[in-house]
């Protein structure tokens, strides 16, 4: 195991239990104690957690963990997901997709889709994103047109946010947004932990004829600071199976679309 993939595991750890001792932490990930000890020094110094005598505890802000800390943590049910997403989009169409490590798989199952790369009538994919990795992941995989709002970078996410991307996005108009989410919750909608993100995505919204949410099983029923949209905007949830048959039932009951994948 990496240093990245230990430092994900113990952000795990932490983020499931609020606290953990260095030897309990060294079990489980099956290094030594001296590891573990440098890594909780190195993950305070990133102020992601607070060492104390003997482990560590977790900051306050560990809901909002890092891109690339978030990777692994249900990665199978997220490409799942990806590809029931990306079933959705049709040849010629625009699209717009936020950041987010479920949104990454969406566009990696767009790039591979060969008839969104050629077409008989010559038609383009055109994905609208303000996402950086994710534009980086199209621009080397695809032929589709690839346009990023502009913004100031979230090392977090990858995302670039405020005034300079709102301005582009405001003078587009997207066939379907597909968008992942922090939480998705039947009454209080959907919503994102940082209110740059998700003043963004509300743009998006606001400029999309169809509006999928993008959610594993894990954010639905949950909430988050800052509201993207109202639940009523929102025409389809695509999730993973383990999702919570009644929570799936109450957001059918509103008239959305689940896809479970």
């Amino acid at each position: 195991m990496d240093r990245y993939a230990r430092w994900n595991a113990l952000l795990e750890l932490l983020t499931d239990s609020g606290r953990i001792t260095v030897e309990d932490a060294a079990d489980r990930l099956e290094v030594s104690q001296a590891t573990i000890r440098r890594d909780f020094d190195q993950l305070a110094q990133q102020q992601m957690i607070t060492r104390t005598r003997g482990g560590a505890v977790a900051n306050g802000v560990s809901y909002d963990l890092p891109l690339r800390y978030k990777t692994a943590k249900n990665s199978a049910e997220k490409q799942r997901i990806g590809a029931a997403a990306a079933a959705l989009v049709t040849p010629g169409t625009v699209v717009g997709l936020n950041g987010g490590t479920t949104t990454t798989e969406v566009a990696r199952a767009l790039a591979v889709r060969p008839d969104l790369n050629t077409s008989a009538d010559g038609a383009q994919l055109t994905v609208v994103t303000n996402a950086l990795n994710i534009a980086n992941e199209l621009l080397v995989r695809s032929r589709m047109k690839i346009v990023v709002a502009g913004g100031v970078v979230r090392p977090q996410s990858f995302e670039l946010v405020g005034p300079l991307g709102g301005a582009l996005l405001r003078e587009v108009t997207l066939d379907i947004a597909l968008l992942g989410v922090d939480a998705i919750d039947p009454q209080l909608g959907a919503a994102a932990h940082h209110e740059g993100e998700a003043s963004m995505n509300a743009l998006m919204v606001a400029r999309a004829k169809r509006v999928v949410i993008i959610a594993d099983a894990s954010k639905l029923g949950g909430h988050a600071f800052a509201r993207i949209c109202p639940i009523d905007r929102v025409d389809t949830l695509v999730t993973d199976s383990g999702a919570d048959p009644q929570t799936v039932a109450a957001f059918r009951e509103l008239g959305l679309t689940v896809v479970t994948a």
